[in-house]
């Protein structure tokens, strides 16, 4: 490299660095003032020897040493310091990566990849046929989904802290020539900062349900009513102006989903009552925004009828407006959008008290800005759908441009429009999620009652089958007024008619699906039907004509074998009369739901990631021969360990065919907050997952053409050595969970309070029955990251086998095939975050000593021979030479992780000898919380 490249590279890097040494030394003169010169000095005398540690000056004992008996009364500020200074280092990398934006767009350079302006680009170079992108994009859905299963350490109040300083830092960057300006920025800075320092970094209790709800609500206010709706007007005017004589994208297409409330795959706290609040909230959020908006409105638009004219549509809906026809009397878009706002209040009003019973949600008329309490309107004015009310707000459009406001309206009225567009009146589709032998035993119940048959469970899967499809079909219930029903069916039922109150009120997109977990066959899907049948959102139809269903019936496949077995059981279901006219009512749509976590924790990294791959490929078959239209669901979580990384990268890996203009994705965790926190991080993240749907549905991104065949096969055998890599030390090694268990600290992730739902489906120590979450997080923690790489290092050598030429045909694929690139970027990336010299501290926890120096050596091995075979493959000389951003965030935080990690061994090993103290728990949880931070994908 050059000096005058360096030099360019120390320039682009030294403003990250100054903010990371100022915030460091606020927080630093914070310690200090209130926690005395005794702890700083201590936290100071860890940071320097922490960070020689990195240069390699000294060895790990050096930190482990200092921290070696320390009492635990410092300990605890010890923790707290190290934590907050990662995360103030992750508020300055997220400034420095706008910076570093900014400056990129000033100079001219070309648009980035992953950007809307590099797709059409793209998409401009391609000249493409309108008639053929409107028919690949005919049901274009992008639509991320925040699920109910978090892993987002931070509480609330430090998350709102943290966005204060952002804001602050940036008006100090801005303040550059005017001192006493920046100097007050400053100041405030620090009175955050202490702020920040005086909150207890984790809650006393978990978090219940209605906490996940408001905390994946608050996004709406933070970025998403703004973004989303601006981003939809953006796409649907930039491909309308390529393809002009074609009408493109006639609904929007980012529309956002959740699954906080309605899933409860093992989450026992998931009721009726708790479905009917979250939608009832999010009903809420939506009709307050539009509530206050058009109260903002009404007082803007304050043309006088003296001096501009409004078209005939408006004069009727000003007649309308205040009971008083003096008030306001020559202004027609003030008395228009009163009338509206009456409309809307009482449309809220009465969907609110239809859904939201249960008054402690705080849902109500008299909680939403902008609602008018004291006008009445007639019941009939009440809007029966959002478009109704749309319809009113482009008549006001209409009129204003008409009468030469168009400036005007492209303002605020253009916002409402397009969020009325975007979000209707549910906000977000809220899913339904629940497990298929829950599904069983409640219909085994349901017919045993009726009197349909005693025994299900022991009927073939052909005799279920046929059953099942003659109960679909008729228009009896199987239960009466005064049927009685055990504990889970009662609940079971209860949940879902009370999904279909949501749907009688909101409309069918407030519920649009129901997920079946650990589908494994056709009749797992009649049963969730049958369920929906029974509780109102499922119609036989007339005697002629066909069942209709108000809700998606999604199966979802997350083991290997289901996966593998995932497009036979979908043609087969395909091939049952009733459930192919449940789709054809549906407008062939089918939407079929991945599970990236439990296939990863199944059968390792690679297995995982080529189960999914080829699980499409089938499926992609299935549509060929059906003419269905296949919907896919990415269950992916946070980590590469549960199918994270970058989303657009992501898209552009899938197999030609399987996006079609159309997908939805879990978001989860601490990255939540990291794409959606802020508006220019959610306008970045909302317009790559558009742009890598638009060119992995309308170009050729595969990039493997008449070889595809001869790279699948080549694929196959790779996932099956890695998966039998995997499996002997995960599921056969003898040991192994033990191992596991003592040297992680999994059985204190769950007493971190950091969701409602349990860290295991059922009672058991099980790798099979742990949820993906604490097994991802632990091995985080301690700083393995086996999820994210394990058996791939042996596949990749043993499929080699020193033979050059096979390694030059792996390069070339990384060259030229998205998806083996990406696999091997994302692989990359989380062996760069893993540490094998304290992974071995934690295995001292271990207490068998054989057990231990068995299994932490098969780990050391294959780590070493993955992070081999990844140079020879990549050609690159470390693993993150390709991701140079990234290699920068883990040279300025991992100094901060190293106290983290040593203080979280030495209070795992106080705690297992018996200190049974509440002070050493609340450490350790202090440990997982700042490491969560820092990782920024734990689980």
């Amino acid at each position: 490299m050059t000096e005058s490249r360096i030099e360019t590279e120390q320039d682009a890097i030294r403003p990250l660095r100054d903010d990371i040494r100022f915030l460091g030394g606020v927080l630093g003169d914070t310690i200090r003032d209130h926690e005395g010169p005794e702890v700083f000095d201590l936290i100071e005398r860890v940071r320097i020897e922490a960070f020689r540690v990195r240069r390699e000056e000294v060895g790990r004992s050096a930190v482990a040493q200092i921290l070696e008996g320390v009492d635990i009364a410092v300990a605890l500020p010890l923790i707290r310091a190290f934590s907050y200074f990662v995360l103030l280092a992750n508020l300055a990398e997220d400034i420095q990566r706008d910076r570093r934006r900014a400056a990129h767009e000033a100079a001219g350079e070309p648009p980035q990849s992953s950007s809307l302006a590099a797709t059409y680009r793209k998409l401009d170079a391609a000249a493409l046929d309108g008639a053929a992108v409107a028919d690949l994009l005919a049901d274009a859905l992008v639509s991320p989904v925040i699920t109910a299963h978090p892993t987002e350490t931070r509480r609330r109040t430090v998350f709102d802290v943290q966005t204060a300083i952002t804001e602050l830092m940036r008006r100090r960057q801005r303040y550059t020539e005017t001192e006493r300006e920046r100097a007050a920025a400053e100041s405030q800075i620090r009175r955050q900062v202490l702020a920040l320092w005086r909150t207890a970094l984790i809650r006393l209790q978990r978090l219940r349900i209605q906490d996940e709800i408001a905390v994946g609500l608050r996004y709406y206010e933070l970025t998403l009513f703004d973004v989303m709706p601006a981003i939809n007007a953006e796409v649907r005017a930039a491909l309308r102006s390529r393809w002009p004589g074609v009408e493109l994208l006639p609904r929007p297409i980012l529309r956002p989903g959740s699954w906080i409330g309605g899933d409860r795959d093992g989450n026992p706290y998931v009721t009726a009552e708790v479905v009917r609040q979250a939608a009832g909230q999010a009903a809420g959020v939506a009709f307050g925004r539009y509530l206050g908006e058009l109260e903002g409105l009404e007082k803007s638009l304050s043309q006088s009828s003296r001096l501009v004219p409004v078209t005939s549509r408006v004069a009727e809906l000003a007649a309308a407006g205040y009971p008083d026809p003096a008030t306001h009397a020559d202004e027609p878009y003030r008395r228009a959008l009163h009338a509206i706002r009456v409309r809307l209040s009482a449309t809220a009003g009465r969907a609110l008290g239809a859904i939201a019973v249960d008054r402690a949600a705080g849902v109500s008329l008299d909680t939403l800005p902008g609602a008018v309490t004291g006008q009445q309107t007639d019941a009939a004015a009440v809007y029966p759908t959002p478009q109704s009310i749309l319809d009113d707000l482009d008549a006001i459009d209409a009129s204003m441009r008409a009468g030469g406001d168009g400036l005007l309206a492209d303002d605020r009225l253009a916002a409402l429009r397009h969020a009325v567009e975007t979000f209707g009146f549910h906000l977000q589709g809220l899913d339904m999620r629940q497990n298929s032998e829950v599904h069983e035993q409640v219909v085994a119940e349901l017919l045993a009652w009726a009197g349909v048959h005693q025994d299900y469970p022991s009927l073939s899967e052909h005799e279920r089958v046929e059953l099942l499809s003659a109960e679909l079909r008729t228009r009896r219930p199987l239960l009466g007024p005064h049927a009685r029903l055990g504990e889970l069916a009662a609940k079971e039922l209860g949940i879902v008619r009370a999904a279909r109150d949501v749907v009688d009120t909101l409309g069918p997109e407030a519920v649009p699906n129901y997920i079946i977990s650990m589908c494994t066959s056709v009749s797992d899907m009649l049963e969730a039907a049958l369920l929906l049948k029974e509780g109102g959102l499922l119609d036989p139809g007339e005697p002629d004509g066909p069942p209709i269903c108000a809700v998606g019936i999604v199966p979802l496949f997350e083991t290997i074998e289901d996966l593998g077995a995932g497009a036979a059981t979908l043609a087969a279901a395909l091939e049952v009369p009733v459930y192919r006219d449940l789709v054809a009512a549906a407008d062939m749509r089918q939407e079929v739901m991945l599970g990236y976590s439990d296939s990863n924790k199944d059968g390792g990294y690679l297995a995982a990631n080529w189960a999914l791959y080829r699980a499409e490929l089938d499926l992609v078959e299935v549509v060929r021969k059906t003419g269905i239209r296949l919907r896919l669901f990415h269950g992916r979580g946070g980590t590469v360990g549960r199918g994270g990384g970058r989303s657009y990268d992501a898209i552009l890996a899938q197999p030609a065919g399987a996006v079609r203009g159309s997908l939805r994705l879990t978001e989860q965790g601490e990255v939540i907050a990291a794409k959606y926190a802020e508006p220019g991080a959610a306008h970045r993240n909302l317009e790559s997952l558009i742009a890598g749907t638009l060119e992995s549905t309308l170009l050729d991104v595969e990039g493997l053409g008449s070889e595809a065949e001869p790279s699948y096969e080549l694929m196959d055998e790779l996932a099956a050595r890695a998966r039998a890599a995997y499996a002997r030390l995960v599921h056969e090694t003898p040991g192994f969970v033990e191992y596991f268990r003592q040297s992680t600290p999994v059985a204190e992730v769950g007493d971190l309070n950091i969701g409602s739902r349990p860290a295991s489906r059922k009672p058991t120590s099980s790798v099979s029955d742990l949820r993906a979450i604490p097994w991802v997080m632990s091995w985080s923690q301690a700083r393995v990251m086996l999820p994210g790489w394990y058996g791939t290092g042996t596949a990749l050598e043993e499929w080699i086998g020193g033979d050059e030429a096979r390694l030059a045909t792996l390069s070339d694929l990384y060259r030229r095939w998205p998806f083996f690139r990406t696999v091997l970027s994302n692989l990359a990336q989380v062996m760069a975050k893993s540490d094998l010299d304290i992974a071995a501290r934690y295995a001292e926890l271990v207490e068998d000593e054989t057990l231990r120096d068995n299994i932490f050596g098969m780990i050391r091995d294959e780590h070493a021979r993955t992070i081999r075979m990844h140079a020879a493959i990549t050609g690159n000389d470390h693993l993150l030479a390709d991701n140079p951003s990234l290699a920068e965030s883990i040279h300025n935080r991992f100094p901060y992780l190293e106290p983290l990690n040593q203080m979280q061994v030495e209070l795992l090993r106080r705690l297992r000898a018996g200190e049974d103290s509440e002070l050493v728990k609340r450490g350790i949880l202090l440990t997982m919380n700042g490491l969560a931070t820092a990782l920024r994908n734990s689980g």
